[in-house]
């Protein structure tokens, strides 16, 4: 298994969707997941370190977590079977551990919000040139340290203009 760390997300004209690009830790090769909008938005919002008036679903998932005493110690990218992935999250709480069966885009979701490690076999991962994150204005790194908060609407306008560019090209 490899860890992961969220590097950026991107839209994918051809698609229409949304893709997040998990890169390893310790390394250059990448494991792209397509995924839904309210996904994309939900990571992008924790990102950014954005909030909400009321939770959204997965920072009700985090608060269920922790006030059931629970902790979600790691987030697998477990397989893709027929253009689908399938994640896992392994869950510690008062009966031990569990694991439980989940999208992708809903797990990073939650392991963002709980600073939970990501894994992926190394099977899944892919050689990617990623073009340089400051070299787009439009790449979102997962680094938000650099001060700039989004708006929503600013974060609704980012993911509306999204171009297969911003994430990167891929070279299988």
């Amino acid at each position: 298994m490899v860890e992961l760390s969220v590097s950026r997300l991107g839209l994918d004209s051809a698609t229409n969707s949304y893709v997040v690009i998990l890169r390893e830790k310790a390394g250059t090769r990448v494991l792209p997941i397509w995924i839904g909008k309210p996904e994309a938005e939900s990571i992008l919002m924790q990102m950014n370190q954005l909030k909400r008036e009321r939770p959204l679903t997965h920072d009700l998932c985090k608060s269920l977590i922790t006030a059931l005493g629970g902790a979600l110690r790691r987030v697998t990218i477990a397989r893709v079977e027929k253009n689908t992935y399938f994640a896992e999250l392994l869950l510690d709480g008062a009966n031990g551990l569990v694991t439980l069966d989940a999208r992708p885009s809903d797990s990073i979701a939650i392991a963002l919000r709980l600073a939970s490690p990501i894994f992926a076999p190394e099977a899944l991962l892919t050689a990617m040139d990623l073009e340089d994150e400051e070299g787009s204005d439009r790449a979102l790194a997962a680094d938000s340290t650099s001060g700039q908060e989004l708006t929503p609407e600013q974060l609704q306008a980012y993911l509306e203009t999204l171009r297969p560019e911003d994430f990167g090209k891929f070279n299988p």
